[in-house]
């Protein structure tokens, strides 16, 4: 077979070439290419690793200062019902003196009314007496004929006052 025969005079020449072009493949990729490759993924990893330490930072610092916010914002919260319930309070006690004094007035006036109810009382009854006494010496005249002085007519029209 001719093509067999040319093949071994022309392998030696092909072996030649191949071990040619892969040192140089390797020279130029292994050699050149690689190291720069692995130089820019190792500075992309380190660059990763930086901007992941500064993200938790970030991160920590954020949560420190919600924190720091939250117990700000729960000691106002605090502070402000206190001072609402303080508010509450005073409110409350100026509307209890404020109540009590004028509880104080009613009760006043109404002592008073009641004090001038009493001596209407007395004397709508002193009046009522007269002329019940009146009335009765003029009844004993008219029907007796006898004549009452004033003072046993009241002293009568007292006792059967008081009998009802």
């Amino acid at each position: 077979m001719p093509q067999i025969a040319q093949l071994a005079d022309t392998y030696s020449s092909q072996i030649f070439w191949l071990l040619v072009f892969f040192g140089i493949v390797f020279f130029v990729v292994g050699r050149g290419m690689v190291p720069k490759v692995m130089d820019t993924v190792s500075q992309r990893d380190s660059q990763i690793a930086a901007d992941l330490a500064a993200a938790e930072a970030a991160r920590s610092q954020a949560d420190e200062e919600e924190e720091a916010w939250r117990k700000r914002e729960n000691e106002n919260r605090a502070a402000a019902q206190a001072l609402v319930a303080q508010a509450k309070a005073d409110a409350a006690a100026a509307s209890e003196k404020k109540l009590s004094a004028a509880q104080k007035r009613l009760d006043t006036k109404l002592a008073k009314a009641e004090a001038e109810i009493a001596d209407a009382r007395k004397t709508a009854l002193a009046e009522v007496e007269d002329v019940a006494a009146d009335a009765a010496r003029d009844i004993v005249q008219r029907l007796a004929g006898a004549s009452v002085t004033p003072a046993s007519a009241k002293k009568a029209v007292k006792e059967a006052l008081s009998h009802g």
